[in-house]
Protein backbone atom coordinates (compact mmCIF):
# COMPACT_ATOMS: atom_id res chain seq x y z
CA UNK A 1 0.00 0.00 0.00
CA UNK A 2 0.81 3.67 -0.66
CA UNK A 3 -0.49 6.55 1.13
CA UNK A 4 -0.76 9.84 -0.33
CA UNK A 5 -1.14 12.72 1.86
CA UNK A 6 -2.49 16.43 -0.31
CA UNK A 7 -0.98 18.97 1.98
CA UNK A 8 -0.70 21.68 -0.63
CA UNK A 9 -3.15 24.53 0.68
CA UNK A 10 -2.34 27.71 1.78
CA UNK A 11 -4.69 27.70 5.31
CA UNK A 12 -6.22 31.29 4.39
CA UNK A 13 -8.92 30.69 7.08
CA UNK A 14 -6.08 30.12 9.65
CA UNK A 15 -4.22 33.76 9.46
CA UNK A 16 -1.65 34.78 10.94
CA UNK A 17 -0.97 31.38 12.31
CA UNK A 18 -0.32 29.93 8.61
CA UNK A 19 1.90 33.39 7.29
CA UNK A 20 5.17 31.08 8.21
CA UNK A 21 3.97 27.51 8.30
CA UNK A 22 1.78 25.14 6.44
CA UNK A 23 -1.49 23.76 7.91
CA UNK A 24 -0.43 20.66 8.08
CA UNK A 25 2.25 21.39 10.35
CA UNK A 26 -0.09 23.26 12.95
CA UNK A 27 0.66 22.53 16.93
CA UNK A 28 -2.37 20.40 18.33
CA UNK A 29 -2.50 18.32 21.83
CA UNK A 30 1.69 17.86 21.25
CA UNK A 31 1.76 17.20 17.83
CA UNK A 32 1.45 18.31 14.19
CA UNK A 33 -1.92 17.87 12.67
CA UNK A 34 0.31 15.46 9.94
CA UNK A 35 2.10 14.04 12.81
CA UNK A 36 -1.39 12.69 14.48
CA UNK A 37 -2.15 11.20 10.65
CA UNK A 38 0.62 9.69 9.81
CA UNK A 39 1.46 7.88 13.05
CA UNK A 40 -2.18 6.73 12.95
CA UNK A 41 -1.23 5.03 9.43
CA UNK A 42 1.94 3.48 10.77
CA UNK A 43 0.77 0.17 11.62
CA UNK A 44 -0.49 -0.01 7.72
CA UNK A 45 3.40 -0.50 6.83
CA UNK A 46 2.84 1.55 4.06
CA UNK A 47 5.83 0.84 1.19
CA UNK A 48 5.86 5.12 0.76
CA UNK A 49 3.98 8.18 1.93
CA UNK A 50 3.53 10.43 -0.82
CA UNK A 51 2.99 14.09 0.29
CA UNK A 52 1.70 16.63 -2.04
CA UNK A 53 3.07 20.07 -1.32
CA UNK A 54 2.33 23.04 -2.74
CA UNK A 55 2.18 26.66 -0.09
CA UNK A 56 5.48 26.73 2.16
CA UNK A 57 6.71 23.33 0.38
CA UNK A 58 10.76 23.67 1.38
CA UNK A 59 9.21 24.04 5.11
CA UNK A 60 7.26 20.69 4.74
CA UNK A 61 10.38 19.23 3.26
CA UNK A 62 12.50 20.32 6.63
CA UNK A 63 9.99 18.37 8.51
CA UNK A 64 9.80 15.56 7.06
CA UNK A 65 13.84 15.22 7.46
CA UNK A 66 13.25 15.13 10.92
CA UNK A 67 10.97 11.67 10.93
CA UNK A 68 12.93 9.17 9.61
CA UNK A 69 10.70 6.72 11.84
CA UNK A 70 7.75 7.33 9.18
CA UNK A 71 10.20 5.05 6.63
CA UNK A 72 10.22 6.05 2.50
CA UNK A 73 8.61 9.68 1.59
CA UNK A 74 8.44 11.53 -0.91
CA UNK A 75 7.26 15.12 -1.59
CA UNK A 76 5.59 16.21 -4.95
CA UNK A 77 5.01 19.27 -5.68
CA UNK A 78 1.73 21.22 -6.83
CA UNK A 79 2.93 23.97 -8.04
CA UNK A 80 -0.61 25.48 -10.05
CA UNK A 81 -2.99 24.01 -8.19
CA UNK A 82 -5.94 22.65 -10.17
CA UNK A 83 -8.11 20.94 -8.00
CA UNK A 84 -7.69 17.94 -5.57
CA UNK A 85 -8.08 15.86 -8.88
CA UNK A 86 -4.92 17.34 -10.28
CA UNK A 87 -3.04 16.66 -7.15
CA UNK A 88 -3.73 13.18 -6.59
CA UNK A 89 -2.80 12.69 -10.43
CA UNK A 90 0.91 14.14 -9.31
CA UNK A 91 1.29 11.41 -6.89
CA UNK A 92 -0.32 7.97 -9.28
CA UNK A 93 3.03 7.97 -11.61
CA UNK A 94 4.78 6.62 -8.42
CA UNK A 95 2.24 3.73 -7.60
CA UNK A 96 1.96 0.55 -9.64
CA UNK A 97 -1.51 -0.16 -10.82
CA UNK A 98 -1.49 -3.51 -8.28
CA UNK A 99 -0.70 -1.43 -5.27
CA UNK A 100 -3.68 -0.16 -3.52
CA UNK A 101 -3.55 3.61 -2.94
CA UNK A 102 -4.81 5.12 0.43
CA UNK A 103 -5.24 8.74 -0.17
CA UNK A 104 -5.82 11.27 3.10
CA UNK A 105 -6.45 14.86 3.47
CA UNK A 106 -3.59 16.23 5.08
CA UNK A 107 -5.60 19.18 7.23
CA UNK A 108 -8.30 17.44 9.35
CA UNK A 109 -8.29 14.74 11.94
CA UNK A 110 -10.70 11.65 12.35
CA UNK A 111 -11.02 9.06 13.94
CA UNK A 112 -12.27 5.70 12.24
CA UNK A 113 -10.82 1.93 11.75
CA UNK A 114 -8.27 1.98 9.28
CA UNK A 115 -7.25 -1.63 10.04
CA UNK A 116 -10.08 -2.58 7.95
CA UNK A 117 -7.96 -1.68 5.02
CA UNK A 118 -5.73 -5.05 5.59
CA UNK A 119 -8.35 -6.98 3.89
CA UNK A 120 -10.38 -5.61 1.60
CA UNK A 121 -11.10 -6.10 -1.75
CA UNK A 122 -12.73 -3.21 -2.78
CA UNK A 123 -12.60 0.83 -3.40
CA UNK A 124 -13.71 2.08 0.20
CA UNK A 125 -14.88 6.01 0.79
CA UNK A 126 -14.84 6.45 4.79
CA UNK A 127 -17.81 8.68 5.44
CA UNK A 128 -19.56 10.41 8.52
CA UNK A 129 -23.12 11.15 8.84
CA UNK A 130 -24.25 14.86 8.52
CA UNK A 131 -26.63 17.54 9.81
CA UNK A 132 -27.17 19.60 6.58
CA UNK A 133 -25.95 17.31 3.62
CA UNK A 134 -26.28 20.29 1.35
CA UNK A 135 -22.74 21.09 2.26
CA UNK A 136 -21.16 17.77 0.94
CA UNK A 137 -20.06 15.86 -0.88
CA UNK A 138 -21.85 12.52 -0.55
CA UNK A 139 -22.09 9.04 -1.11
CA UNK A 140 -25.56 7.39 -2.05
CA UNK A 141 -25.91 3.63 -0.95
CA UNK A 142 -28.00 0.90 -1.91
CA UNK A 143 -28.84 -1.82 1.19
CA UNK A 144 -25.20 -3.22 1.63
CA UNK A 145 -23.74 -0.06 1.96
CA UNK A 146 -22.36 -0.49 -1.49
CA UNK A 147 -21.96 3.26 -3.58
CA UNK A 148 -24.06 3.73 -5.87
CA UNK A 149 -23.40 7.43 -6.80
CA UNK A 150 -21.88 10.23 -5.68
CA UNK A 151 -23.49 14.06 -5.27
CA UNK A 152 -21.68 17.17 -4.83
CA UNK A 153 -23.70 19.52 -2.08
CA UNK A 154 -27.38 17.74 -2.88
CA UNK A 155 -30.20 20.50 -2.55
CA UNK A 156 -32.45 17.30 -2.52
CA UNK A 157 -31.76 15.06 0.04
CA UNK A 158 -30.19 11.83 -1.11
CA UNK A 159 -28.21 10.76 1.60
CA UNK A 160 -26.38 12.12 4.80
CA UNK A 161 -22.94 10.13 4.95
CA UNK A 162 -20.67 12.90 4.00
CA UNK A 163 -17.43 11.78 2.24
CA UNK A 164 -14.68 13.46 4.57
CA UNK A 165 -11.26 12.84 2.84
CA UNK A 166 -10.20 9.30 3.34
CA UNK A 167 -10.29 7.00 0.30
CA UNK A 168 -9.02 3.86 -0.59
CA UNK A 169 -8.33 2.86 -3.51
CA UNK A 170 -7.87 -0.84 -5.04
CA UNK A 171 -8.51 -0.30 -8.33
CA UNK A 172 -5.59 1.79 -8.94
CA UNK A 173 -5.57 1.83 -12.33
CA UNK A 174 -9.34 2.54 -12.70
CA UNK A 175 -8.14 6.03 -10.85
CA UNK A 176 -5.36 6.55 -13.34
CA UNK A 177 -7.71 6.26 -16.20
CA UNK A 178 -10.70 8.38 -14.78
CA UNK A 179 -8.07 11.45 -13.90
CA UNK A 180 -7.07 10.93 -17.16
CA UNK A 181 -9.83 11.48 -18.93
CA UNK A 182 -10.87 14.34 -16.92
CA UNK A 183 -7.88 16.39 -17.57
CA UNK A 184 -6.93 14.93 -21.28
CA UNK A 185 -11.07 16.65 -22.04
CA UNK A 186 -10.20 19.57 -19.34
CA UNK A 187 -13.50 18.21 -17.40
CA UNK A 188 -13.68 20.82 -14.43
CA UNK A 189 -16.71 21.64 -11.65
CA UNK A 190 -15.98 24.90 -10.34
CA UNK A 191 -12.88 25.85 -12.58
CA UNK A 192 -10.88 22.44 -10.83
CA UNK A 193 -10.12 18.69 -11.21
CA UNK A 194 -12.00 17.44 -8.57
CA UNK A 195 -11.47 13.81 -7.53
CA UNK A 196 -14.87 12.82 -6.74
CA UNK A 197 -15.59 13.57 -10.64
CA UNK A 198 -13.18 10.54 -10.99
CA UNK A 199 -14.56 8.43 -8.43
CA UNK A 200 -18.12 8.87 -9.93
CA UNK A 201 -16.57 8.12 -13.54
CA UNK A 202 -15.15 4.95 -11.25
CA UNK A 203 -18.19 4.13 -9.99
CA UNK A 204 -20.56 4.76 -13.72
CA UNK A 205 -17.39 2.35 -15.62
CA UNK A 206 -18.27 -0.49 -12.82
CA UNK A 207 -15.90 -0.16 -9.97
CA UNK A 208 -17.58 -1.18 -6.80
CA UNK A 209 -17.45 1.07 -4.05
CA UNK A 210 -18.25 0.51 0.02
CA UNK A 211 -18.68 2.96 2.49
CA UNK A 212 -16.83 3.02 5.57
CA UNK A 213 -17.59 5.05 9.21
CA UNK A 214 -15.99 7.97 10.76
CA UNK A 215 -16.99 8.05 14.29
CA UNK A 216 -15.17 11.60 14.58
CA UNK A 217 -14.28 14.21 11.97
CA UNK A 218 -12.39 16.59 13.72
CA UNK A 219 -12.16 20.29 11.88
CA UNK A 220 -9.21 22.05 11.66
CA UNK A 221 -9.88 24.99 9.46
CA UNK A 222 -10.87 27.66 11.81
CA UNK A 223 -8.90 28.78 14.99
CA UNK A 224 -12.43 27.79 17.16
CA UNK A 225 -12.96 24.21 15.53
CA UNK A 226 -8.78 23.40 16.18
CA UNK A 227 -9.26 24.49 19.48
CA UNK A 228 -12.10 22.50 19.96
CA UNK A 229 -9.64 19.61 17.94
CA UNK A 230 -7.15 20.39 20.60
CA UNK A 231 -9.46 19.87 23.44
CA UNK A 232 -10.73 16.51 22.19
CA UNK A 233 -7.53 14.80 21.89
CA UNK A 234 -6.52 15.97 24.90
CA UNK A 235 -9.20 14.23 26.74
CA UNK A 236 -8.93 11.03 24.73
CA UNK A 237 -5.21 11.00 25.69
CA UNK A 238 -5.78 12.13 29.63
CA UNK A 239 -2.75 11.87 31.79
CA UNK A 240 -1.89 12.88 35.42
CA UNK A 241 -0.84 16.07 35.97
CA UNK A 242 2.04 17.36 36.49
CA UNK A 243 3.75 19.63 39.36
CA UNK A 244 4.94 23.27 38.55
CA UNK A 245 5.77 25.74 41.24
CA UNK A 246 2.80 27.49 43.33
CA UNK A 247 0.92 26.64 40.12
CA UNK A 248 -2.27 24.31 39.62
CA UNK A 249 -2.44 22.18 36.34
CA UNK A 250 -6.03 21.21 35.58
CA UNK A 251 -6.11 18.31 33.08
CA UNK A 252 -6.67 17.37 30.91
CA UNK A 253 -3.46 19.53 29.14
CA UNK A 254 -0.10 18.40 27.32
CA UNK A 255 2.90 20.06 28.59
CA UNK A 256 6.01 20.54 26.62
CA UNK A 257 9.55 20.35 27.41
CA UNK A 258 11.54 22.07 29.07
CA UNK A 259 8.87 23.92 30.06
CA UNK A 260 8.74 27.03 33.39
CA UNK A 261 5.48 27.53 35.03
CA UNK A 262 5.41 29.28 37.98
CA UNK A 263 2.10 31.33 40.15
CA UNK A 264 -0.34 30.39 37.81
CA UNK A 265 -3.15 28.15 36.34
CA UNK A 266 -3.29 26.16 33.06
CA UNK A 267 -6.37 24.37 31.68
CA UNK A 268 -8.37 22.63 31.05
CA UNK A 269 -7.91 21.57 27.25
CA UNK A 270 -4.48 23.22 27.22
CA UNK A 271 -1.37 22.47 24.87
CA UNK A 272 1.84 23.89 25.97
CA UNK A 273 4.63 23.79 23.26
CA UNK A 274 8.33 22.96 24.25
CA UNK A 275 10.47 25.68 26.05
CA UNK A 276 7.49 28.19 27.21
CA UNK A 277 7.14 30.09 30.31
CA UNK A 278 4.00 30.90 32.12
CA UNK A 279 4.28 33.21 35.11
CA UNK A 280 1.58 34.80 37.32
CA UNK A 281 -0.90 33.91 34.68
CA UNK A 282 -4.55 31.94 33.78
CA UNK A 283 -4.71 29.78 30.57
CA UNK A 284 -7.47 27.46 29.67
CA UNK A 285 -8.36 26.19 26.28
CA UNK A 286 -5.32 27.63 24.62
CA UNK A 287 -2.71 25.99 22.78
CA UNK A 288 0.68 27.93 23.09
CA UNK A 289 3.31 27.15 20.19
CA UNK A 290 6.88 26.39 21.17
CA UNK A 291 9.35 28.66 23.10
CA UNK A 292 5.99 31.23 24.13
CA UNK A 293 6.32 33.42 27.26
CA UNK A 294 3.39 34.46 28.63
CA UNK A 295 3.32 36.90 31.52
CA UNK A 296 0.79 38.25 33.97
CA UNK A 297 -2.13 37.69 31.72
CA UNK A 298 -5.41 35.58 31.30
CA UNK A 299 -6.05 33.45 28.48
CA UNK A 300 -8.65 31.66 27.51
CA UNK A 301 -9.58 30.11 23.68
CA UNK A 302 -6.63 31.47 21.93
CA UNK A 303 -3.90 30.36 19.83
CA UNK A 304 -0.78 31.81 20.79
CA UNK A 305 2.62 31.74 18.37
CA UNK A 306 4.74 34.48 19.73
Amino acid sequence: MKIVLPVAGNGIRLRPYTENLPKCLLPVAGKTIIDWIVDGTLFLNPSETIFITGYKASVVDEFLKQRPEWGAVRTVVQSNPQGLGEAISLALPYVNDDEPLLIILGDTLFEADLSILKNVDENILYTFKVADPKRFGVAVTDKDGRIERLVEKPQEFVSDEAIVGIYYIKDVKALKEALNYLMQNDIRTKGEFQLTDALERMIQGGCKFRTAPVEKWLDCGLVETLLATNAHILQRNEKSAPKFESSEIIMPCHIGKNVVIKNSKVGPNVSVGDGCVIENSEVSDAILWDSVKVANQKLAGAVIHE
